[in-house]
């Protein structure tokens, strides 16, 4: 942390022996859409008529068990909310031992119903997305895998349970993202993400090497029972190998740099992606590692120095883009690095950092389909220089989407107002600079959403005449809808500090700091700060005609924004070039030194075989002279040794 933040001792308490009832249902949680994957991927083309709805049918299966543990959960004493589920033994050499063990608590549960309520509707909007396209069923399979091994990994119970559900995302995420794999940038784009997520599990793997190590379990109970008696360098590491892992799956510098790429994937595909799932895994993993971070002051400082510099990354590209679902992706580099930032501020945030994980999951999903739906209207264009004036042709998806336009920017009321905005106060509580920065994304936020909002909604009409803008059917804009609600309505997970309180017995009680500012002041602060974002995108967009194509006389900032910060090319020059030469220079090492020996040895016992090959001509007369001259040879040197 960048200072000491008192909080009370919050090592959580498993009780097994409670997992009956619902809570004995847990498994089912993951299995559910994980069986559903097995059968859509394995029952071949009989499935093909059926198959949509299947997928869709698990999932939501997943979530009405997900709710039925949280109003369990609800009805207990908050000491009483942490309940253990053990499956079978997983792993078992000598002393080590890990159990397929789940864990149902107030944060694993609040994870559960974002990922199967938030991909339940991706699932049900993906069946009009998808009508058409010949292997949807497939594309159900997918999406079942990933939920299954989304749950998996926020249910687990130990980090090894964790790293199985990491990789199963890692598998989806490539499998999704590279589905219209017949595109090469689909397929280059799949394997870019496939290919960073690796540095990432790398981190991921060492860490819980270090934490058996350490510990001699990797176990939550054991390492958080343990964990503030641990070396402060050893945990330090630990905790940065942990972010290592984090940045790879919640695309944060410097790992992030697959995801405006990942945006090749069917547009539910990005929404599944960036609102209930993969990029949540590093904000779930830091919070869930509280009792590490909370004990390594270098690591949690180093994720809150990563959070502020990918909050401002991602919104800077947001402000370049003119490819609609590219804009929502550096948004979402841009919002996930909110939500690290609370958790890298410790006791204070980390409620904070979930709260707006949920908002967002809400707010983003509800935009992103609304992206695919306004794609539907336009014939698959996803360029905004191509749009204008669309709200009269598609009016739900305009009025829906406008509900996560609103939330995003922290427009009164609206969710993210509530949520972003404690995230803000908190961090000018912790440490000014970090507050402006954060601060200063806000605006940012507010001038690239109003600017999609005012390219695709607004400004003149610049369809080509043979594009007639026509509104997605019901099975669509129902989830849109839903979402809708659920963008405005977010923030009463607030009310009376609930979430805060909620949340408690995994992250501990913070003890209440003032902050430098008066709440109410903090607030108009901040409203202001959106209101010029937004009045900065009027009068550069809104009062001014759109051309079809991008210019090309722009500033170096806007250069380098387009080119997504140089994120690829400063990979290629630290990483891919370096690596590239690195192995050449092996591969001409090997041909030169190491094949060379091996080659010249056979070489050299070819020509030793090559001169006693001469011997062996196959005549009987030579080998009886060769007889022949032997024993007069041995002959002469036994005289030679009588004489002698």
């Amino acid at each position: 942390m960048l200072s000491g933040l008192a909080a009370e001792s919050h090592i959580p308490v498993v009780d097994p022996a409670a997992a009956d009832g619902v809570f004995s249902l847990a498994w089912l949680v993951i299995v559910l859409p994980l069986a559903g994957a097995a059968i859509l991927l394995l029952g071949g083309r009989r499935t093909d008529r059926w198959g949509h709805l299947l997928g869709t049918a698990t999932s939501l299966g997943s979530f009405a068990i997900g709710l039925a543990m949280f109003i369990a959960l609800l009805g207990r004493d908050s000491g009483d909310r942490s309940v253990g589920r053990e499956l079978f033994t997983w792993i078992e050499a000598g002393g080590f031992k890990v159990g397929m063990d789940l864990l149902v608590d107030p944060l694993s549960i609040l994870f559960v119903l974002l990922i199967t309520g938030v991909g339940s509707l991706i699932h049900i909007y993906s069946i009009g997305y998808m009508e058409h396209d010949g292997r949807r069923r497939r594309f159900f399979g997918y999406l079942n895998l990933f939920i299954a091994a989304m749950t998996m990994l926020v249910l687990a119970a130990d980090y090894l349970g964790i790293f199985l559900g990491w990789e199963g995302v890692g598998l989806a995420s490539y499998l999704l993202i590279g589905f219209w794999q017949h595109k090469p940038t689909a397929a280059a784009a799949a394997k870019k993400a496939f290919v960073i997520n690796r540095v990432g599990d790398i981190g991921m793997s060492l860490a819980i090497m270090l934490i058996f190590v350490t510990f001699g379990t990797t176990a939550f109970a054991g390492v958080s029972a343990a964990a503030s008696g641990a070396d402060e360098a050893t945990m330090n590491v630990i905790g940065l190998l942990l972010l290592l892992g984090a940045c790879g799956k919640s695309a944060q510098v410097p790992l992030q740099a697959w995801l405006l790429d990942a945006m090749e994937g069917p547009t539910p595909v990005s929404a599944l992606i960036h609102a209930a799932t993969m990029v949540t895994a590093g904000v779930y993993l830091v919070t869930r590692s509280n009792f590490i971070f909370e004990n390594a002051p270098i690591a949690q400082t180093t994720v809150v120095v990563v959070a502020v510099v990918t909050l401002l990354w991602g919104a800077v590209i947001g402000c370049a883009k003119d490819d609609i679902k590219k804009v929502l992706a550096g948004s979402t580099m841009s919002q996930i690095g909110y939500m690290m930032l609370g958790a890298g501020l410790g006791v204070a945030g980390y409620a904070f950092a979930i709260f707006h994980l949920i908002t967002h999951g809400f707010f983003k999903a509800n935009m992103f389909l609304g992206a695919g739906s306004v794609m539907h209207a336009m014939d698959d264009d996803v360029d905004m220089r191509h749009y204008g004036a669309l709200q009269k042709a598609v009016p739900v998806t305009f009025l829906t989407f406008a509900m996560g336009y609103l939330a995003i920017i922290g427009f009164p009321g609206f969710s993210g107002f509530w949520s972003k905005d404690k995230i803000i106060e908190v961090a000018f509580t912790e440490n000014i600079f970090v507050g402006l920065c954060a601060l200063v994304g806000a605006g940012v936020t507010a001038f690239y959403m109003t600017r999609l909002m005012l390219m695709t909604f607004f400004t003149q009409k610049r369809w080509e005449p043979e594009v007639h803008p026509h509104e997605s059917p019901k099975v669509m804009t129902v989830p849109l809808m839903v979402l809708a609600a659920l963008s405005v309505l977010g923030g009463f997970l607030l009310l009376s500090n609930w979430i805060v309180d909620w949340l408690a017995p995994v992250v501990g009680h913070h003890a209440h700091e003032e902050p430098p500012l008066p709440a109410l002041a903090m607030t108009a602060i901040v409203v202001l700060v959106v209101a010029a974002g937004v009045a900065l995108a009027w009068f550069t967009i809104g009062r001014t005609e759109v051309p079809r194509t991008a210019p090309t006389d722009v500033n170096v900032l806007t250069r380098a924004a387009r080119a997504d910060l140089y994120g690829d090319a400063i990979n290629d020059g630290l990483v891919v070039n370096p690596g590239r030469q690195l192995v050449g220079g092996l591969m001409t090492f090997d041909a030169a030194v190491i094949d060379g020996a091996v080659e010249g040895q056979a070489a050299g016992m070819g020509g030793l075989a090559g001169v006693f090959r001469k011997v062996q001509n196959g005549f009987v007369r030579s080998y009886a002279l060769s007889v022949l001259v032997g024993a007069l040879l041995v002959i002469l040197a036994l005289l030679a040794v009588n004489l002698g």
